[in-house]
């Protein structure tokens, strides 16, 4: 890693069907060995799964959409030393990290779900996240309750 400079983002090309982003960093959260197609299956059809279980006039993307805006946290701590105690201090969290959190969350607690298909699992979970419930929302007020305990810790922010 570079003294100097930082690296340089790198932008993601869009995903083939639904021509989004997010929905290509969630393709890559969720490849497991550079299996890439049937990383793009599976969730192709979660969303399928979830747009089914939602209904209503909504395109599969708005849904997802909304779904993922649930989980993002607006809020996390850091651990921070001063003066030989380690503080944890709440920071607000970029929008780029937020959403890659988000994705992590739902695709972890989708794997340890007790569904047949890991498709149908995501799809669950993201149905869980767009009606604000669920293990991933609940790891959301974790984060949320953890920083609100630390605020006096705040002005030890960098």
């Amino acid at each position: 890693m570079s003294r100097r400079n930082r690296a340089d983002k790198r932008r993601m090309l869009p995903d083939v069907k639904f021509g989004s982003v997010k929905v290509a960093e969630l393709i890559n959260v969720v490849l497991q060995k550079g299996k890439y197609s049937i990383a793009e299956r599976i969730v192709y059809n979660a969303i399928d799964h979830l747009k089914q279980k939602i209904g209503g006039e909504d395109s599969a993307l708005d849904v997802f959409n909304t779904s993922l805006d649930h989980v993002k946290p607006n809020v996390e701590v850091k651990s921070r030393r001063i003066g030989g105690a380690n503080y944890q201090v709440p920071i607000e969290v970029p929008d780029r990290r937020s959403t890659a959190l988000a994705l992590r969350w739902i695709v972890d607690f989708s794997k340890k779900r007790n569904e047949k298909d890991m498709a149908k699992k995501l799809g669950s979970e993201l149905v869980q996240a767009y009606n604000n419930e669920g293990s991933s929302i609940r790891k959301k007020v974790e984060v949320h309750k953890m920083a609100e305990a630390n605020k006096a810790f705040a002005h030890f922010k960098y």
